[in-house]
């Protein structure tokens, strides 16, 4: 039932709206309000997409909205009293036709992280994903890029999340580097683009083989005496080879593509 409430002259201000959320958006809201309707206060004209965010949802986690049963897109306006179901893109709602407002992402994105998620960065690049990084990156940067490279962005900041000019962005829920680094490839399905081994961990620059007389100046005698195959980034660079850390993190990527198969 939509209630209207009055001011002192008996002049209708908002009415209250009917709001369910659904899967893994309920992650940021209270628990009161998770996997439940509940009601809301909504001003006239107000758009849902302001109101979703009011709420605690950034829009870059939501991919579709029902207003009275009927796909809307961000900007649709309230009036009050509407019964609004929203949903992530894991789930598909029962109607159609549906608007999907959370762009699909490229086979191989593009990600660009803020400046807490550095361990993350480094894992990402080890896998072959292009991502732009460093640990002053501020929220302005992080946006910029986002809207001018077509990057997605990754954070565990959802004020960030709610900035106009981010349209792709995954909010990451893991705290340890390595469950996030699973969490982002079942995310966006990221199995069959692993490369691992092609991006400099340090810079994001691609890698290419060169001969070791061309840089043995640059080895300690025993690298020089023990690895024949070198790699060095276009863009910093550095130096890598297959040692016996290389041996692990193998062993790690192979567990990961287990773990996503």
């Amino acid at each position: 039932m939509a209630l209207m409430t009055h001011d002192g002259n008996g002049i209708g201000h908002t009415r209250q709206t009917i709001f369910r959320f659904h899967g893994e958006l309920n992650d940021f809201l209270p628990r009161e309000r998770r996997s439940r309707a509940f009601s809301r206060d909504v001003p006239p004209k107000a758009a849902v997409k302001d109101v979703i965010e009011s709420l605690g949802v950034p829009h870059t986690e939501v991919d579709v909205i029902l207003v009275n049963g009927e796909s809307a897109g961000f900007f649709c306006q309230l009036e009050g009293g509407e019964q609004i179901e929203v949903y992530p893109w894991s789930l598909v709602p029962p109607v159609a036709p549906v608007c999907h407002l959370r762009p699909r992402p490229a086979p191989r994105p593009r990600f660009v992280l803020d400046a807490h998620l550095g361990k993350l960065a480094r894992h990402l690049r080890l896998l072959g994903f292009d991502c732009r990084y460093h640990h002053a990156i501020e929220d302005d940067e992080i946006a910029k890029l986002a809207e001018s490279e077509k990057r997605i962005v990754l954070s565990r900041d959802r004020g960030l999340l709610m900035r106009r000019r981010i349209e792709q962005a995954h909010f990451v829920r893991n705290i340890k580097p390595l469950a996030q680094l699973e969490e982002v490839c079942s995310t966006f399905d990221l199995v069959n683009a692993l490369a691992p081994f092609t991006r400099c961990t340090r810079c994001n620059g691609l890698l290419v083989e060169v001969d070791k007389a061309d840089v043995q100046d640059r080895l300690e005698p025993r690298t020089r005496a023990h690895v024949e195959h070198f790699f060095e980034c276009e863009n910093c660079g550095h130096l890598y080879w297959h040692g016996s850390h290389v041996e692990r993190m193998r062993s790690m990527v192979e567990r990961l593509r287990k773990r996503l198969q």
